[in-house]
């Protein structure tokens, strides 16, 4: 019985430990700052400036999409292949559909094994689209995105398409009830790493809308 205390202890010290870790790591990692236009439990309107991000296209499912694409914009910010220093980790990685489809389309009816997406890495914001290293390949793009209002939901858990398409359906009828329509298709944020437990996870889903 003895023994047993103790190999429990252990296990609840090791997931303090691991949870203050997880905690240091997710608090020391730069999000792109916002205003808070409005709030309703998970949903808030969001006022963004003008971000400068590293992004790739890649074909496929989703989920396949998202980890064919985290490679090579990994790459660029580690300098694993051009010059230059290392560009600081950020979170959330993003991924929004390409292709033209109708903005009042649930993930479940466009994310076919064809289906190409935009991943992105948003950089830290000390950087200019001109103070940036340039990508060793025509493969990763550097652009500035405009400042936009966005609407979102936030929300924990594994990202499984299931959970994407009842948090974006969700999202849509809480616009729909406040008479706002989004402007584009909707933007996919995911904060953690592969390894975070579900109920630990920050997931949002982000669509355009209008600012007035």
């Amino acid at each position: 019985m003895k023994t047993l205390l103790i190999v429990v202890a252990a296990i609840i010290l090791l997931a303090i430990v691991a949870m203050a870790i997880f905690v240091f790591v997710v608090q020391n990692v730069e999000t792109p700052a916002y205003q808070v236009v409005a709030q309703d439990g998970p949903f808030e309107i969001r006022d963004y400036p003008a971000l400068v991000v590293a992004e790739v296209t890649r074909r496929g499912e989703r989920r396949e999409a998202l980890s064919a694409g985290f490679s090579p914009l990994a790459g660029y910010i580690f300098a694993k292949e051009r010059a230059g220093d290392r560009v600081a980790m950020t979170a959330p990685v993003t991924q929004q559909r390409a292709e033209r489809i109708a903005m009042t389309a649930p993930v479940t009816q466009s994310q076919d094994a064809d289906g190409e997406w935009v991943v992105q890495f948003i950089m830290p914001a000390g950087y200019k689209l001109d103070t940036l290293p340039a990508p060793a390949t025509d493969e990763v793009r550097l652009r500035e995105m405009p400042a936009q209002r966005r609407a979102v939901v936030r929300f924990s858990g594994r990202t499984t398409d299931d959970l994407i398409a009842a948090q974006e359906t969700a999202l849509r009828d809480w616009l729909k009830a406040r008479d706002l329509r989004p402007l584009a298709a909707p933007v996919y944020a995911y904060y953690n790493d592969p390894f975070t437990p579900g109920f630990l996870r920050r997931n949002e889903i982000l669509m355009d809308v209008a600012d007035d």
